[in-house]
């Protein structure tokens, strides 16, 4: 049943393997750059929130994750080095009923760009788990994919 043990996976030490367009603000843009990075995670509240430490060279960043029970909804603000001084609008939403995947979205504006957002959770074990990103600027009837991590369990 999902609610706010959908992240209990998430604690710990990662390594991630990071595939990301050059430019996800380009729909035409189709070359990729690859990169390594490490996450730390942690819970807090008791189950009902987590956070985690992103870092790859001098790019950093951390997601705050908040679940409401009354809404049985997850939301997840991200903030990073490329936009400091703030945090992005939440993305929201939820673990499928099985817990194996999940779907979160919102409408944001990038460097002066409307679109819609969307990150996707998959592939979730103890010791891995991939994270998908992509953007629509069309509203939603078309998405393009811009950023996929894949995480393994850090060794350390």
């Amino acid at each position: 049943m999902p609610g706010k043990d959908d992240f209990d996976f998430l604690p710990g030490r990662w390594d991630v393997r990071n595939r990301r367009l050059v430019d996800m603000l380009d729909p035409a843009c189709d070359e990729w750059e690859e990169f390594a990075a490490t996450s730390d995670a942690e819970q807090m509240l008791g189950g009902y929130g987590n956070l985690d430490h992103f870092v790859t060279g001098d790019y950093e960043g951390f997601s705050l994750r908040l679940y409401s029970p009354e809404e049985d909804l997850w939301r997840i603000w991200w903030s990073s080095t490329r936009r400091p001084g703030r945090l992005d609008p939440p993305v929201e939403g939820r673990f499928s009923a099985d817990g194996t995947t999940a779907r979160f979205e919102t409408d944001d504006v990038l460097d002066g760009v409307p679109l819609k957002m969307r990150f996707d959770w998959s592939e979730i074990t103890e010791a891995s788990a991939r994270w998908d990103q992509a953007f629509s600027f069309d509203d939603g009837k078309t998405w393009k994919p811009n950023w996929t991590m894949w995480l393994s369990r850090s060794a350390d």
